[in-house]
């Protein structure tokens, strides 16, 4: 039996062509991988198939639900199947979420609409749910609204919501591109459990081979709106035949030339670091429960002490809460610590003054996680990259500022012509070039990098990495690297920290750390970290004993 069905079915917008004539089924039980890089076709598919399409969008071909024709449904019978036939986790449960109602209230809404079930009878429904996706009353209540929730509940809350009225077909879209490792292990293993125990079809979108080897039977392989390649997982992988396809699974286990000659642990130590912290506390005031009564403040970062040598790349990784952001503030001179001290090149970048601490700013520079979300649109490149340069305390000509500008956009692998252009004219990987060509208009020593290549496909995520590597070496940059992405933390840095609860729970060599954790939290966050190498030997082996459709080992488990 096919549950969804697609043949020939082909998308414009405005006449731009944006599928090209896909095929693909999904039956009842069974996961579909789709992956391809941003730009694929691969959210439009699922769009497609919930008939969301935007304005201007034309769709020929066939595309079926159980013998229902998707395609020339009326408007009020889409509207019946959105949320009762088909359920949709989107990739970022924010915006998904209404910021304004509860959890619970927005739960039971669907229940009403769809089922017909009485307010009560909704919102013990709603409790139910919240509790079957591991959000019991005793801790997160459905009174809550979704800004009280952490990132991995608030999706817990959107898998809630799309299984609520026991879908046939489960869409989820990038579910846990931006979850930490931990946390993600945990939502594929939901909605893993959800698909097997209801028989569901599940369309899964994602960019990472790893989570789409454990989790799909079959995987699609999509370029520029086609389906180049398609076939049973393990197959699939050991046998991929298109140049598209072999370029995809070589950049996920892409390792910087440079970062790869280099053995752990061997950058330079010199005898005065560039960035030294010791004992640093950071507070905030705990949640205020009553009128009368002051909560105890908050420990943020506990007792934090490290090093980073001229030259060297360190790794952050941990959980979110952990204390790593807040950790970046501090180092970035943009939150003062309560406790501790915080040397750059001996400065105290909080008690010096004038030029001393102009100069101290200008040693240390950020990238964030969003280039796009730290650019503001109405900028053209060439003032966003020069918008640092304030730091300079002396006046510099606009020639000069110019020259700068074109030499850092030439470092990173861009032309003296993007300066004139705006950001929305630019690819995610090259917005992201354009925030580190920012970062080094100062000359800076050390680059704090939080997160940038999370939500970057893995071509150009192999692209951004050895970006980084070869800066590295030709102009001897410090990273402090913070990621949630341990195969990014292993192929870029020299030495790895673990931060849990605010500590520094491991530090040591990053291959050492990773393949010899020592601290439980270490050996769980490796445990829990996919693995495409053990995600196909896994499926290799069910297969093997004839269990392909059987519940396979927990994701991520080495």
């Amino acid at each position: 039996m096919t549950l969804l069905e697609a043949r020939g079915l082909s998308l414009s917008i405005h006449g731009t062509p944006i599928l090209r004539s896909v095929d693909l089924s999904i039956a009842p039980g069974e996961t579909l991988g789709l992956v391809g890089e941003s730009g694929s076709g691969k959210s439009m598919t699922a769009l497609a198939a919930m008939q969301l399409l935007p304005e201007g969008a034309e769709a020929r071909g066939s595309l079926h639900l159980t013998g229902s024709d998707l395609l020339s449904m009326p408007e009020p019978e889409l509207c019946g199947l959105r949320g009762r036939r088909i359920g949709m986790v989107f990739q970022e449960p924010m915006t998904a979420l209404n910021p304004v109602k509860t959890i619970g209230a927005q739960i039971a809404e669907g229940l009403i609409w769809h089922l017909r079930l009485s307010r009560s009878e909704a919102a013990e429904r709603a409790r139910a749910l919240l509790d079957r996706v591991g959000l019991p009353a005793a801790g997160v209540g459905p009174e809550r609204f979704p800004h009280q929730l952490s990132g991995g509940q608030r999706q817990r809350v959107v898998i809630a919501l799309a299984i609520a009225c026991d879908p046939e077909l489960l869409i989820a879209d990038e579910p846990t591109t931006a979850l930490d490792v931990t946390i993600q292990a945990q939502i594929l293993d939901l909605i893993r459990d959800i698909v097997e125990t209801r028989q569901m079809g599940c369309l899964l979108i994602s960019h990472d081979l790893a989570v789409v080897a454990r989790m799909a039977d079959r995987v699609a392989i999509m370029k520029a709106g086609e389906i180049v390649e398609t076939g049973p997982t393990a197959h699939l992988f050991a046998n991929l035949t298109h140049p598209y396809s072999q370029a995809l699974l070589e950049a996920t286990t892409h390792v910087p030339a440079r970062a790869a000659e280099a053995p752990a642990g061997t950058s330079p130590q010199q005898p005065t670091p560039l960035l030294c912290v010791r004992d640093l506390v950071r507070c905030y005031a705990g949640r205020r429960r009553s009128l009368f009564r002051r909560p105890p403040p908050v420990t943020a970062v506990d007792r934090v002490s490290f090093d980073i040598h001229p030259g060297q790349s360190v790794g952050l990784v941990g959980e979110s809460g952990c204390g790593k952001s807040t950790l970046a503030r501090a180092l970035l001179g943009l939150e003062a610590p309560d406790d501790g001290a915080i040397s750059v090149l001996g400065q105290d970048p909080f008690s010096a003054r004038g030029e001393t601490r102009e100069a101290v700013h200008r040693t240390v520079q950020v990238v964030f996680q969003d280039p796009y979300g730290s650019f503001n649109p109405r900028h053209q490149v060439g003032r966003i990259i020069a918008e640092p340069l304030h730091l300079l305390r002396r006046e510099i000509t606009p020639a000069e500022k110019r020259q700068r500008v074109l030499d850092a956009l030439g470092e990173v692998g861009l032309s003296a012509t993007d300066a004139g252009k705006y950001p929305h004219e630019f690819s995610g990987g090259q917005r992201q070039r354009i925030a580190i060509a920012r970062a080094l208009v100062t000359r800076p020593r050390l680059i704090i990098a939080d997160e940038p290549v999370s939500a970057l496909d893995v071509s150009i995520r192999a692209q951004i990495l050895d970006l980084f590597a070869d800066l590295r070496a030709r102009l001897g940059l410090a990273y402090l690297f913070i990621s949630h992405d341990l195969s990014v933390v292993r192929a870029i840095t020299d030495e790895v920290m673990v931060m849990r609860g605010g500590q520094i729970v491991e530090r040591g060599p990053t291959g050492a750390v990773f393949d010899h954790p020592r601290h439980p939290y270490t050996r769980e966050l490796v445990a829990a970290a996919p693995s495409l190498d053990a995600a196909l030997a896994a499926r290799r082996a069910d297969e093997a004993a004839g269990r392909a459709g059987s519940t396979p080992a927990p994701v991520g488990r080495r």
